[in-house]
Parts: C-alpha cells; structure tokens; sequence
C-alpha cells in the first residue's frame, strides 16, 4: 500500500469519525496518530503525539483565546451586549429595515469582543429577534440578519479562526487581525444593503419604525461607550504598536470584568458561571489545535499535499482558475463541516499549494474564513442557521435558510470584491508592519 493510499484513507477514517459525531480535535488526533503509526512505527506516533500537544498548548500565541473568549462572555454576562443592540437600535432603528440593520451593526461590535460567531448570533439574536417580530418583521429576514451578522463574528477581530489560520501556517496574528478590519466593514455594509434591498422590494418584510429621539440616540451611545471603548483600546492598541494582541486580549478582558464588577452586574455565582464557560471553549478550541498538530505531519508523511499540488499544476488553470476550485471545494465542504474543522482539516493540504501560486498568505486567511463564513449559513449543517433555531424553535429551518440566501450571496459578492481587490484586505497589515 503507498503512503498517498495511506493517507487518502486517513482522511476519510477522520471523515467517518465526524460522521459519527466524534468531537474534531479526537477525529484529527485518532486519524493523525494512527496514520503515523502505520507510516512510521508505534515510537514516531507516541512521540508526535506527545511534541505536538506540549508544542501547541504551550504557544504564547494561542493566549490570546482564551483572554478574548473571557472578554465575550463577560460582556454577555453583564449586558453589555444588549447595550450595543440597543444603542444600533437608536441610531438605525427607525429606517426602513432598521431593526434588521441594527442587529447586523449589533452583531459587528460584538464580534470586535467575543471572536466567536456562534456567540455573536447566540447573544445578539436573544436580544434582537423577539424586538424585530414585535415589531411585525417577516421570520426570514428576523432570523437570517441574526445568523449571517453572527458569522462577523470569526472575521471582524479579534478571531478565533485567524488565531488557528496563524497557528497552523505560523503567519502573525497581529497582521491577520489588521487584515480582516476592513474585509469585516465592507462585508457589514454589504449585509445592510441587503436588507435595504429587501425592504424595497418587500416592504411588508420590514415595517417602518418612529424615529428615535436625538437626545434617546445620544443617551444609549453613552451606554455603550465603556464596551465600544474597551474594543477601540483593543483593536487600536494592536494597530499603534502598543500591545501585541495576547496583551490586547487581556487588557480587554480585564476592563470587562472590572466593569462589570464595579458597575454591579457580577455575583459570585454568575462570574463563575463566566470562568466556566470561559474554560469549556478554551479545551474545545486547544483540542481542535493539538488534533490538527498531530494530523498536520500525518499528511506531510502521505505526501498528500505534494501530490495535490502537482495534479492542480498538471490541470494548466493558472493561479486563479486554481484558486477558484479551491474556494468552490471549500463551500461544498462548508454544507457538511464545522467551519473551524474545515480550517484545520483542510489548511495543510492547501496552503502550500497556495503559497507556491504566489498568493498572499495573509490575503488567503481572510479569503478562507470568508468561505468559512459561507459555510455557517449554507444547507444542511449551517451551524449558525441552528443556532438561530436555537433561539427561535418555533420557526421552521426552510424558513431560517430561506432569510438566510440574501445574505449568502452578499457574502459570494464580498468574496469576488476581495479576489478583485486584494489590498482590501492587506491595506491596514502593510501599512502597519511594512
């Protein structure tokens, strides 16, 4: 049996094993380990095991998700979020479409603290949906805004997919956050647009709501500004040089929590409850990273992206015929795949491929979470399509998917604008860090 046979049925063994529904990280370690045991022997499979999980867990980088994780849930705990819909909702709230509006705005500031999307879609679409149906909104544009502006959640920075991206392919963190700003901003634009198309060619979709007062719109921005100023600090602290992002992560972490307990809005119990949640998404996200650590040099053994490489040069698609089949494979993969699992699955195999295309590294992470993005929203899995359910059990799926496929090709065209216009997304990186 060759090595590409070995590894072509390891990937499909760690396939089977998510069918099953094994969690990730334990589907990337068991076909890792056991792929490296039959290519190399029992003692390079226990000592891979071994390196890779100490080597992974114990990357200064990767503190930087459990502190921004912290920071999330704290502001979940404590309010704050609602405050960011409610201060959106005063701004934009009286608009054609403005609640719609007002929770895709809602959903971009609090990506800029949790860095995780089904937390954006959980906090903001508890807070939002029950307003946006009082107010007489179709359940299709109510749960489709909730569920595509979560997926801001793993683009707009902090990400927990540009942490993994930056692990896995040892790119800096600092740029990758740079350079998903202003890719976050125009795809949150895109996703207002959208809704303000929707509105005019549906009117009945989204009733129009009484302006709010001046003095009500500056009164809730005053509300938010403690959170609005932890995430300016954060983000515009990496930008200017003075934190890293681990640093960054912490310090607005910190904020949150001292806000929170002087503001009143923590007991001991409820603050528990934070740390633990905290601690359960931090050991899933660490699992999924020492999993792909370990499956990582399995491929490299079966020679697998090698020969992928070579039969997509051996195809004469150029570099962007390339690409494009690439970025199709990843929203195929998408309609069955958790898009972390996604990442790590497939950064292996494609990166050095894109690498030797000639492609940006850093341009290429914001591209794939992109893609990723799409996947949350894309039948049937859509993680963040269940979600939304979650919050809303008693709306039909066929409804969530159906609000949701305006937004999916907003996404689409977001992506052609990126591939069209890379220094989008390496503007704010190259002028950073030259």
């Amino acid at each position: 049996m060759t090595e590409a046979t070995i590894g072509i049925l390891g990937i499909l063994g760690m396939f089977v094993l998510l069918f099953l529904r094994t969690p990730v990280g334990i589907a990337l370690m068991a076909s890792g380990f056991v792929g490296i045991w039959v290519l190399s022997g029992p003692r390079a499979a226990t000592a891979t095991l071994a390196s890779e999980a100490f080597g992974a867990t114990s990357n200064y980088a990767l503190t930087v998700i459990p502190m921004f994780v912290l920071m999330g849930n704290a502001a979940s705990a404590a309010g704050f979020s609602r405050r960011l819909y409610e201060a959106a909702f005063a701004w934009l709230g009286g608009l054609r479409g403005g609640l719609a509006s007002a929770t895709i705005l809602g959903c971009a500031a609090f990506a800029a603290v949790s860095g995780s999307s089904v937390a954006t879609a959980v906090t903001i679409g508890r807070v939002s949906l029950p307003e946006m149906r009082r107010a007489g909104y179709s359940d299709g544009l109510a749960t489709g805004s909730i569920a595509a502006g979560g997926t801001l959640g793993i683009l707009i920075p902090p990400s927990a997919g540009f942490v993994i991206y930056a692990i896995l392919t040892e790119e800096s963190v600092g740029r990758l956050f740079m350079a998903g700003i202003l890719p976050g901003i125009l795809l949150t634009v895109l996703f207002i647009l959208t809704i303000w198309l929707i509105s005019y060619f549906n009117p009945e979709a989204s009733p129009q709501n009484n302006e709010v007062e001046a003095g009500d719109k500056l009164g809730s921005l005053l509300r938010a500004a403690p959170l609005l100023g932890v995430i300016v600090m954060s983000i515009g602290g990496i930008y200017g040089g003075i934190f890293t992002p681990v640093e960054a992560a912490g310090v607005g972490a910190g904020l949150v929590i001292a806000m929170g307990f002087f503001g009143g809005k923590f007991t001991a119990s409820s603050f528990k409850t934070v740390l633990l949640d905290t601690v359960r998404t931090t050991a899933m996200l660490y699992l999924i990273v020492i999993g792909a650590h370990v499956f990582g040099p399995f491929l490299s053994l079966s020679h697998i992206p090698t020969l992928l490489g070579e039969g997509l040069a051996q195809l004469n698609m150029g570099a962007y015929g390339t690409l494009i089949v690439i970025l199709l494979a990843y929203v195929v993969l998408g309609m069955f795949l958790d898009g972390l699992a996604m990442l790590v699955i497939t950064l292996p195999i494609v990166y050095p491929v894109i690498v030797a295309l000639g492609f940006d590294p850093i341009w290429f992470g914001v591209i794939a979470v992109i893609v990723i993005e799409m996947g949350m929203i894309t039948p049937p899995v859509g993680i963040n399509v269940f979600v939304v359910k979650g919050v809303a059990p008693d709306i039909p799926m066929g409804t969530i998917f159906r609000g949701v496929f305006p937004f999916w090709v907003a996404m689409a065209v977001c992506l052609i604008i990126l591939i069209l216009l890379p220094q989008i997304a390496l503007f704010i990186p190259n002028s950073m860090f030259g």
